[in-house]
C-alpha cells in the first residue's frame, strides 16, 4: 500500500507538470508538524539524502519577530507558539529571493534574550531548498511557495518527551516551564494552526520511531522528489 501511495502521488505530479525539474530550477519543500515531532531530526536526515552540497535548510526559528521595545519579563510573555510572534511576510519574501536565485540575508534569533541578534546569515539558493517550522503551513502567501509540503506527525506523549530535553538542553528553560507551556498553550495552538494541514499536505511520516520515519523518508525522497 505503501509502495502504491507514491505511484499514485507521482503519476498525479507528472500529470501536473510539477515533477519535471526542467521546469523548476529549485526545489522547494515546506516541512511542518507539531512541536517535538522530530522535524530537525528528519530535515537534516532528508538533506544527507539530497546531497547536503545541493540542499539549504531555512528554519522558521531565525524569523521570530525582533521587539527590544519590550523588556524582557514581557518578552517571555509572548506565546511564540502563535503565527503572530513570526515575521512570516519577511521568511515568504526570502523563499520568492532564493526562487528566483538570488541569495539572502538571514536574521539570527537568540531564545535565550527572546531578540534577534546583531548578526545576519548569507544563505545561496541550492536545487533543495526546506523550509522548516511548525508554523511553516499556517502563512498563505508562504504555503503557497511549497512545491512539495510534509508533515511530521507523533504521539503527543513523544513530542512532549522530544520538546522537554530539546528546550531543557539548548533553549535555557526548565522541565516545569516546557511542561507549564505545553499545558497552557502548546496544544492549543497545535490544534488551531499546525494539525489542520496535516490533511492538505503531499506526505506524511509518523516519527514515534526514527527508524520507521527514516525509511518513509528515504522512500519518499527516491520515489518522488529526486
Amino acid at each position: 500500500m505503501f509502495l502504491l501511495t507514491f505511484n499514485n502521488l507521482k503519476k498525479q505530479m507528472i500529470h501536473n507538470g510539477s515533477l519535471s525539474l526542467q521546469k523548476h530550477r529549485y526545489v522547494i519543500i515546506g516541512i511542518s508538524g507539531g512541536s517535538g515531532a522530530g522535524k530537525t531530526t528528519l530535515v537534516n536526515y532528508a538533506a544527507n539524502l539530497l546531497g547536503k552540497n545541493e540542499t539549504l535548510i531555512l528554519s522558521q526559528d531565525r524569523y521570530y519577530k525582533h521587539l527590544p521595545a519590550l523588556s524582557f519579563e514581557e518578552r517571555c510573555l509572548i506565546n511564540f507558539d502563535h503565527p503572530d510572534a513570526l515575521d512570516l511576510d519577511l521568511l515568504a519574501a526570502h523563499v520568492v529571493q532564493l526562487q528566483k536565485g538570488n541569495s539572502i540575508k538571514s536574521p539570527v534569533y537568540s531564545f535565550e534574550q527572546h531578540l534577534r541578534m546583531d548578526d545576519i546569515e548569507v544563505f545561496h539558493p541550492k536545487k533543495y531548498i526546506l523550509i522548516e517550522g511548525i508554523l511553516v503551513f499556517a502563512h498563505a502567501p508562504l504555503r503557497k511557495l511549497f512545491d512539495y509540503k510534509l508533515y511530521i506527525d507523533a504521539d503527543i506523549d513523544k513530542r512532549i518527551e522530544r520538546r522537554v530535553k530539546r528546550d531543557v538542553s539548548t533553549r535555557g528553560r526548565t522541565k516545569e516551564e516546557v511542561l507549564t507551556r505545553f499545558e497552557n498553550t502548546l496544544h492549543t495552538m497545535h490544534n488551531q494552526f499546525i494539525a489542520p494541514h496535516q490533511s492538505a499536505s503531499d506526505m506524511v511520516i509518523k516519527n514515534n520511531d526514527l527508524n520507521f520515519a527514516k525509511d518513509q523518508m528515504h522512500l519518499w525522497i527516491e520515489t518522488v522528489i529526486k
